[in-house]
């Protein structure tokens, strides 16, 4: 029997390539989502830390100022909103992260709910690899630009 070739599956779609390492915080109750999210970010040559609650995301956001944190909305001490709220009180414009809400919550008012307290993008769990890494890949282009 002669093996004829066969058509080469597609291609997979793949995440843009960030051209500058970013320094992302992740903040995520759920300890196993955030370090897992974490290792896919190193993968792709980022520098990666996690917090646990809102309160550790804001005093990490101010210890460390990230040029990215991905937060979660229901997090225990202090809700995602309310981090971010306070997040954004302590950066200013110049040193402003990006602040991405990463979350269960998709419907028409939880987004209108996260653009009030300062996010700037808003992604549903599970998160989708390409939409955060076109996110990020766009981001690191704008910072790029800028100099920052």
């Amino acid at each position: 029997m002669i093996d004829t070739p066969r058509e080469a599956p597609p291609a997979l779609a793949r995440a843009p390539v960030v051209t500058s390492a970013l320094r992302i915080l992740i903040v995520d109750d759920n300890r196993d989502a955030a370090e897992m999210l974490a290792m896919l970010l190193q993968f792709g040559g980022h520098e990666t830390h996690t917090a646990h609650d809102g309160v550790e995301a804001v005093e990490a956001a101010m210890r460390l100022q990230p040029d990215v944190i991905l937060l979660d909305i229901g997090l225990p001490r202090l809700n995602g909103y309310e981090a971010a709220r306070k997040i954004r009180e302590q950066h200013t414009d110049k040193g402003r992260p990006l602040l991405v809400a990463l979350t269960g919550r998709g419907q028409d008012e939880d987004r209108r709910r996260s653009e009030e307290a300062g996010f700037d993008a808003h992604l549903i769990k599970p998160v989708d690899e390409i939409a955060l890494g076109t996110l990020l890949a766009d981001f690191g282009a704008r910072k790029q630009e800028v100099g920052n």
